[in-house]
């Protein structure tokens, strides 16, 4: 196992080096000079002189140590990456955003996974029945609905009218009450999806012969769902939690932007609107990095749960 983490772990410099190449040609070749933007429109040659020295715009693109291309690898691969268009530091920015993304998109996300699991492998156990068809039809619809219609209802209906939350995130809330809203809005949104992906991985392996087997033996229902269905279900089960978990990271966009939730959602939306390239290059990098490196522990713990699977 250690030869093929190490062989991983170098496959990932080239795709890191591919991600950084491709931001640079977006935020720095075809995104330009926007020292103008930075300074204002009735800035003088000398204000954008000292911005475009400040952020590195007067080096040359290419062909030299100290030129623009080489500074964005740097930059990037020493998590330095430079300030933001109102002159803060992006990594103070990012580091501020972390806890309240974490905040909201973990319990949501344990949320989700716990639910759909469980409710997949009941819904598998009475498939074909009028419990299974509505299931599906439930699923199908909050599937649907728009993500936004959720959280305008759970704003007017348990905020607004129940006044059970309140309607924006506010610091000198306790935090349950602050992003309880939103992460019973990420749960129920999301749910269906999950809800239906996992019920068919559910009933693959129940159709298998050692669930009938199992249920000869006279084993309880719940020993063979959750031991024998469950643990054999793990594979899909792991692909799919584990290239979800890079998004606890960045939160949820639309759940931060309407609740007011200042996590990392929050300042990626901010970035775009403002034109913020150094923002929205930083972001990108960090989620293709996060992506790669869960991408190498799901076939880790594939290892852990199936002892068919050898890495080499």
């Amino acid at each position: 196992m250690t030869a093929f983490i190490i062989r991983r772990l170098l496959y990932m410099f080239p795709i890191v080096l591919g991600v950084l190449l491709v931001t640079f040609t977006l935020f720095t070749l075809i995104g330009g000079d926007i020292s103008q933007q930075i300074a204002g429109k009735n800035a003088d040659a000398e204000t954008i002189a000292e911005i475009r020295h400040e952020y590195g715009l007067d080096k040359p693109l290419f062909w030299s140590w100290d030129s623009q291309f080489v500074n964005h690898f740097k930059k990037a691969l020493f998590f330095d990456f430079g300030r933001a268009m109102d002159r803060e530091r992006i990594s103070s920015k990012i580091l501020r955003g972390i806890v309240p993304s974490l905040m909201l998109t973990v319990p949501m996300f344990i949320g989700v996974i716990i639910s759909a699991v469980s409710l997949a492998l009941i819904i598998a156990y009475v498939r074909g029945t009028i419990w299974d068809v509505s299931a599906v039809v439930i699923c199908v619809a909050g599937m649907s609905i728009p993500y936004l219609s959720f959280i305008i209802f759970g704003q007017y209906f348990f905020a607004y009218k129940l006044d059970w939350f309140p309607i924006i995130y506010l610091p000198e809330e306790p935090m349950i009450k602050s992003v309880g809203l939103p992460i019973l809005i990420g749960i129920l949104a999301s749910l269906g999806g999950e809800l239906r992906f996992y019920r068919t991985i559910m009933l693959d392996e129940m159709r298998n012969d050692y669930v009938r087997t199992a249920f000869a033996k006279g084993l309880s229902t719940t020993r063979v769902l959750f031991k024998h269905v469950l643990k054999n279900a793990m594979i899909p089960i792991i692909t799919n939690v584990v290239l979800t978990i890079p998004h606890l990271i960045l939160g949820s966009f639309l759940l931060e932007r309407f609740f007011g939730i200042p996590g990392l959602g929050y300042l990626m939306i901010e970035a775009i609107g403002a034109r913020d390239f150094f923002v929205i290059n930083a972001m990108t990098f960090i989620f293709s990095l996060l992506i790669v490196i869960f991408t190498l522990l799901a076939d880790i713990c594939y290892a852990f749960v199936d002892p068919r699977i050898s890495l080499k």
